[in-house]
């Protein structure tokens, strides 16, 4: 798990980087929870999920947005860390010019900047959003939204409600062969305490599903 630093529009960005072993591996990027309210890389959502799409032969990238860690800058509430989010796949695609194509996760803050950036590169080709924040941030961009995905919620958020989410779903509009599921866990928090390994085992069987309809990524 090599530490890595790459330019961002604000400065230096920090991040951990895992390359794929098979040449031409999907890509993924892993978004973390707001900075302001203690989101970092290092987040155990975050960890887990990175470490879910290693052990299906993706190369993974996870890094800290503006002003946390040792990353330069600081908090831009959302269009700076989109331009980090960016830049992030930039990096690890210049690092990867044989994958053809590329997943985003984010959680909570990382959700709402992961699925704008969604909306800006196509060759993103599926999505893991969960606890997203869809009382606090606007998701009407998902009009359609352009990739098939997963939402993931507790029952028992309170920071941002799952009928608000499911609201979110039920007015995203969809393009044809796209497919958008939803999972809630039970009894589970915003910070799914207690119920992480739950969490990360739905998110493993979503990715299986998905990376068996066309072809193991490793």
């Amino acid at each position: 798990m090599p530490e890595v630093i790459f330019n961002g529009p604000a400065g230096r960005l920090e991040g951990r980087y895992q390359p794929s072993k098979q040449r031409g591996a999907p890509l993924a990027i892993v978004l973390h929870p707001h900075p302001q309210f203690g989101g970092t890389m290092n987040n155990q959502i975050v960890y887990n999920l990175y470490y879910a799409f290693v052990e299906r032969g993706f190369s993974v990238l996870r890094f800290n947005f503006r002003g946390v860690g040792r990353s330069q800058g600081l908090f831009d509430h959302g269009q700076g860390e989109l331009s980090d989010a960016a830049a992030a796949l930039d990096w690890i695609q210049a690092l990867n010019p044989d994958a053809k194509t590329c997943w985003i996760a984010g959680i909570s803050f990382g959700s709402w900047i992961g699925m704008q950036l969604l909306m800006r590169r196509p060759e993103i080709e599926g999505f893991i959003s969960i606890a997203a924040m869809a009382n606090r941030y606007d998701f009407s961009f998902l009009a359609p939204c352009p990739s098939s995905g997963l939402f993931v919620h507790g029952d028992q958020d309170r920071v941002a409600p799952v009928n608000e989410v499911i609201s979110v779903i039920d007015k995203v509009k969809t393009q044809k062969g796209v497919k958008i599921e939803h999972a809630v866990i039970k009894g589970a928090n915003h910070f799914f305490e207690n119920h992480v390994d739950e969490l990360i085992g739905i998110v493993g069987d979503y990715l299986d599903k998905r990376l068996t309809s066309k072809g193991r990524a490793a």
